[in-house]
């Protein structure tokens, strides 16, 4: 195994992926914000941005799923919720100039409890974080309530159950205890919390899924 494969698990392993902190917490969400850069734009596309959206991104982790979305919505308001505070803390650096404009805003929340009114926004998405949500069906009825009327939500994430995983994928669902539904099993977790029209997207030759439901 190679020395960038020991340190990449060193800095994931120290950084601490479900609630990412310290200087390894740092590093790690700079790493992700560029190994999620691909899956994220494929998953942009179905969510289907207006310029007036009002968006939130539910684990926002460095930021950039934010500052991409910001150049379609160039008359709504973006909002970022992350229960790690140091998540907060980069999102907001990346993203200074549309906190300092008043057009988006980065809270320090669980999916769990979502500090948002009903049918707050319309469009609603998760960036590879569902899997650490600590009561999947639960909170995925938390969404709901704050998604409006036929707004659009989108679980994204680079493995699901099924896919032909690397064994490093593997070892990573054992070590840090990863939620991996199958894409039927995405269906159901949707279909039960109440959401209609599920969609279930995968990309050949990838195990990149997007699990999508409205309102």
């Amino acid at each position: 195994m190679s020395e960038n494969i020991e340190k990449n698990r060193s800095v994931t392993e120290l950084g601490n992926p479900a609630k990412p902190c310290g200087s390894a917490g740092e590093e790690m969400l700079r790493g992700m914000n560029q190994r999620h850069y691909a899956v994220t734009g494929w998953a942009l596309k179905f969510l289907d941005l207006k310029i007036s959206s009002r968006v939130l991104d539910i684990g926002c982790g460095g930021g950039e799923t934010l500052r991409r979305m910001s150049e379609y919505v160039t008359e709504g308001h973006l909002t970022g919720a992350d229960h790690s505070s140091l998540s907060i803390e980069m999102s907001k650096v990346l993203n200074r100039e549309d906190v300092d404009n008043g057009k988006l805003d980065v809270v320090c929340a669980s999916v769990s409890d979502l500090p948002f009114e009903d049918n707050s926004f319309d469009r609603i998405i998760t960036v590879e974080s569902f899997y650490f949500w600590p009561e999947p069906e639960k909170n995925l009825r938390e969404v709901l309530r704050v998604l409006d009327t036929d707004g659009i939500f989108l679980i994204t994430a680079d493995i699901y159950g099924g896919a032909e995983l690397s064994e490093e994928d593997k070892e990573n669902i054992s070590k840090y205890g990863l939620f991996n539904p199958t894409p039927v099993e995405f269906r159901i977790l949707l279909e039960n919390a109440g959401f209609r029209s599920v969609t279930i997207h995968t990309e050949p030759c990838t195990n990149w899924i997007c699990a999508e439901g409205k309102k």
